[in-house]
């Protein structure tokens, strides 16, 4: 028997997060927060892979674990996504994303272009 997400469990924070990254960057919510064998993952685009992490009450702070960073990494790669990124919400619905130095780098190539 699966558990409904409701308001009070942690799957309901976190299905709407997973949500709301999908919708911000294009992507699409896996099934099952990435739990199968073949597509891992909280969302989904074509070039990156991104792992979500929330919390169900506003928080100042939140342990981030490299496990998440390097798990995420390993999975983008057995996908075939060049990128992966970790978004964190701190429970105030605002998203922050953890990426490498590599998408970082490019992500100022463009912000530099733009200038």
């Amino acid at each position: 028997m699966s558990v409904r997400p409701t308001r009070w469990n942690t799957r309901w924070y976190s299905n709407k997060q997973e949500k709301k990254v999908a919708k911000v960057v294009g992507g699409k919510q896996t099934l099952n927060s990435g739990a199968t064998n073949f597509i891992k993952g909280d969302v989904l685009t074509d070039n990156v892979l991104i792992e979500c992490k929330t919390c169900t009450e506003p928080r100042k702070q939140m342990s981030v674990k490299l496990d998440w960073i390097k798990k995420n990494e390993e999975e983008a790669f057995a996908m075939n996504k060049p990128y992966s990124a970790v978004a964190i919400d701190f429970g105030q619905g605002t998203n922050y994303y953890i990426i490498n130095e590599k998408m970082f780098k490019r992500l100022m190539n463009e912000i530099e272009k733009e200038g």
